[in-house]
């Protein structure tokens, strides 16, 4: 079993900065895959970032060059820095390993940009 527990979210000022992180423990292959994935009310919910435990990372255009998603294998922790943050970027925070053919979500953080 696997468990997955997020921290960082918060409120900040439009062009703030956060960063997520996201603490896996249990029983983590050496091969996994970790991503952070939002929901905002209304809508579906949405890949933000993912990065491969040899680090290649991939994001959602709209985060492009604003946020950097990054991960410390010996501690199973996945990060997300957020900078310039628009409101659009408000939402619950989901973080996701991805081993052996299985999935695992984290309880998600609140992360509100007010305008």
């Amino acid at each position: 079993q696997v468990q997955l527990v997020e921290s960082g979210g918060g409120l900040v000022q439009t062009g703030g900065s956060l960063r997520l992180s996201c603490a896996a423990s249990g029983t983590i292959f050496s091969a996994n895959n970790m991503a952070w994935h939002r929901q905002a009310p209304g809508k579906q919910r949405e890949l933000v970032a993912g990065i491969t435990s040899g680090g290649r990372a991939n994001y959602v255009g709209s985060v492009k060059g604003r946020f950097t998603i990054s991960r410390d294998n010996a501690k199973n922790t996945v990060y997300l820095q957020m900078n310039n943050l628009k409101p659009e970027d408000t939402a619950v925070y989901f973080c996701r390993l991805t081993q052996a053919g299985y999935g695992y979500w984290g309880q998600g953080t609140q992360v509100t940009v007010s305008s």
